[in-house]
Formats: structure tokens, sequence, C-alpha cells
């Protein structure tokens, strides 16, 4: 079946016509064997439609998909037949460039011409627009969160520089630490998604042990403890997997109870594996909202950019993983799927 042309267009919907509406231009050159030496066309993935004097002569397969119209039934009719857009006709007369919304689609339209022949060429750069729109995202949350350590960092450089007892430049120390300490993670963060990955197999015990040696000094200062679920093979980059559970148990332990247990539950789902953190925190309203992009919870207090949950879903749709919060019993429940490869016998 023939999918549906944009913008609500039926497939071929060219009004019927008689075959003598077919110039000697409108069939493609051939080789000296008879056959078509443009074959090349179909395998490229942008659309490309050739002209002569208003009328088409050539559409390629992706041409024929984009605007729903075979490629037998193209040849001969007039380009705004085809295209069915005033705005791409025009554009093939005139020459040039320009972007179209089509549903949801961003299209890049190029076109050329040569007396009265001329072909527009038509790309789909959705995508391409969609990551440089979270790349100037991730810059503009660069540049307002760096604004915050950098000047603490200021601050106690500049107090370092006059006499002061001992224990008062040490403890100026510690907030320079703390203050490098957030940097580096911030740039862990705003990076995570631009580092190539490297998976692996691996136990998910050794991501749960690096995660807990981390947050030893996390845990001790807020006197809490994490427990940790049955192991199981996975495949993930580790340091994303790392980066993944230190985003949700971090978030456990800010917006929980003080000196709560925080537990990170495992169950196999198929192939996969679920991972899920466990908090005793006040149920959270609209959690589909917490993964958008500079998005915080009521309950949030102090600096954040609100761009860990962000982070999370799109590393684990990144290896595709699905990431949700979900409320179970007394707990609020951030879960995570990754690849499984088979159970440990543990």
């Amino acid at each position: 079946m023939t999918p549906p042309a944009p913008d609500g267009l039926s497939p071929d919907g060219l009004p019927p016509g008689p075959a003598a509406r077919l110039t000697p231009n409108a069939t493609p050159p051939e080789t000296a064997d008879g056959a078509p030496d443009d074959a090349w066309m179909d395998a490229l993935p942008q659309a490309v439609l050739l002209a002569r004097a208003g009328l088409v002569t050539r559409v390629n397969a992706s041409a024929a998909r984009l605007w729903g119209v075979p490629q037998e039934r193209a040849l001969g009719r007039p380009v705004l037949e085809v295209v069915r857009r005033h705005t791409l006709e025009t554009l093939l007369e005139r020459d040039g460039e320009l972007e179209l919304e089509v549903t949801g689609r961003t299209l890049r339209c190029a076109a050329t011409r040569s007396g009265d022949q001329g072909a527009l060429i038509v790309e789909d750069v959705t995508e391409h627009r969609r990551r440089e729109a979270e790349l100037r995202e991730a810059t503009a949350v660069l540049s307002h969160e760096f604004r915050t350590p950098v000047a603490a960092l200021r601050g106690v450089l500049e107090a370092l520089e006059y006499d002061m007892p001992r224990d008062l430049s040490q403890n100026f120390v510690r907030q320079g630490l703390q203050e490098t300490e957030r940097l580096a993670r911030l740039v862990e963060d705003l990076a995570v998604g631009f580092r190539p990955t490297r998976a692996r197999t691996l136990p998910l015990a050794e991501a749960f042990t690096r995660a807990e040696r981390l947050l030893s000094a996390d845990l001790h200062a807020r006197g809490a403890a994490v427990s940790f679920g049955a192991d199981h093979l996975v495949r993930a980059d580790p340091d994303k997997l790392l980066q993944v559970l230190l985003n949700l148990i971090e978030n456990a332990l800010k917006y929980g109870p003080a000196g709560q247990r925080v537990e990170v539950v495992t169950a196999e789902r198929g192939t996969w594996v679920e991972v899920s953190v466990l908090d005793r925190g006040t149920p959270i309203p609209d959690t589909e909202n917490l993964f958008r992009a500079h998005t915080r919870g009521r309950a949030a207090t102090g600096q954040g950019s609100g761009m860990g949950l962000y982070i999370v879903r799109s590393i684990v749709q990144g290896w595709g993983g699905q990431a949700w919060a979900e409320r179970r019993g007394d707990a609020n429940a951030f879960c995570f799927t990754l690849p499984g490869v088979g159970g440990l016998g543990l």
C-alpha cells in the first residue's frame, strides 16, 4: 500500500490524464542497451524531481513515497499536480532553497534550473533539527549552571589570598572542592549524550558497587543507606549506566525523608532487566513531566538544572530501553530498563 502523502494528501491523488500528455522528454534517458542510466537516483534518501517546461520527467523512489505518487503516474504531469504545493512549484521556477514544516516534519528543499529544465531536491532534516535544538539547549544550560560554582570558586580563591586561621582556611578549601565536584558533575551530565557508546556485558553488581562507593560520603552525611537487589548480566556502557544510577539515587536522597534507606530493586522483564530506585517521599503528581528538560518537582529546593531525569531518559533510550516513574505502595519508584543477557544463576 502506498503511504499517505504529507499534509493529509491522499496517495495517487492525480487527476486521470491521457497518455498523449506524455512528451518525448518525459521518459528517462537510456543507455545503449535500453536500460535507464539513472537508476542510482532511486537509492538516494533525498526526494528528487526532474522537470522540463513545467512537466515532470523523473521522480525517484523517495519522491514517490514523499508525495504518494507512483513514479510512472508522475511522468508528464505538471509539477504542481505532483508536489501539490505552490511554494515548491515557485521554488522550482525561480531556483533557491527553503525549509517547510509539513505534518510535524522539517523538509529542506532546494531547486536549480538550466534553461527550461529544473531539479527539485527535498530532504527530511527533522532529526537533524532536533539534535541542533538539543545542542542549543545543552549549551544554554551549561552557560547558566556554570555561573554559580564559578562565582563561588572565585570567592574562595579571593578569600585564600589573605592570612586567616588554619581551620577557617581549611573550611574555604572544602567549599572550593565541593564546587569543583559540582562542576565535574555538570560536565558529565551535559557531555554524556555526546560521548561515544562503549557497551559491554557486565553484572549489575559492578555498577552498584561503583555507585555506592561514589555516594558513600553523601550517604554518611545524610545518615542514609542504600540497598541493592539481585544481580543480572546486562549489556550497557558502564559509565552511562553509572550516570543513570547516580542521578536516580541522588534524587531519592534529596527528595526522600532524612535518614531513609533507598532501595534499588531489580527484576527480569523478558529479555530486559528492570531497575527501580525507590524512596519514601511524598507522592509526585504528573511524573511524566519530570523527564522533560529544565523541569523539577514541586518539592525541589536549592540549586538544580532540572536536567537530571531528562538526561536519564536520553541515556536509557540510547540503548533502546524505557525510563519512567510511578507510585508503588508508599514509595516513589523511578525505573528504567536495559538489555539483559541471561541469568547469573545466583
